[in-house]
């Protein structure tokens, strides 16, 4: 029997309606937290990304997949550091394991990949 708890679920979704943008969900509390990131996940720590929180997900679209809605990767995302205005993660992809901090704005939030990124 195996004791250890689940790993925490995470999706990217390529939506394509009614603008082309990613939606980045977390898995936390039953729910997947989502994000509409309009530019897609940051390829350098130079750039940030806009990230505006949506409501909450049914954990059924951890795969659900339509004609205007692919998987672009899919995984589990473990937790690293947690206060009201950041939280710091790492995405265990398909493809990759990248270290990403959700920042809070005054009105959105910024997805920024970190410099310290996990060994491959």
């Amino acid at each position: 029997m195996n004791d250890a708890p689940a790993r925490p679920a995470f999706v990217l979704h390529d939506h394509r309606k009614p603008q082309p943008h990613f939606d980045l969900r977390l898995e936390e509390g039953g729910v997947l937290r989502s994000w509409a990131v309009p530019r897609g996940l940051p390829t350098s720590p130079k750039h940030n990304r806009l990230a505006v929180a949506v409501p909450d997900h049914d954990l059924d679209h951890l795969d659900y997949t339509d004609e205007h809605k692919s998987i672009a990767d899919t995984g589990w995302w473990e937790e690293h550091d947690r206060n009201e205005r950041r939280i710091v993660f790492t995405l265990h992809g398909i493809r990759d394991n990248r270290r990403y901090a959700l920042i809070k704005t005054d009105k959105d939030w910024l997805l920024h990949l970190t410099k310290d990124q996990p060994a491959t």
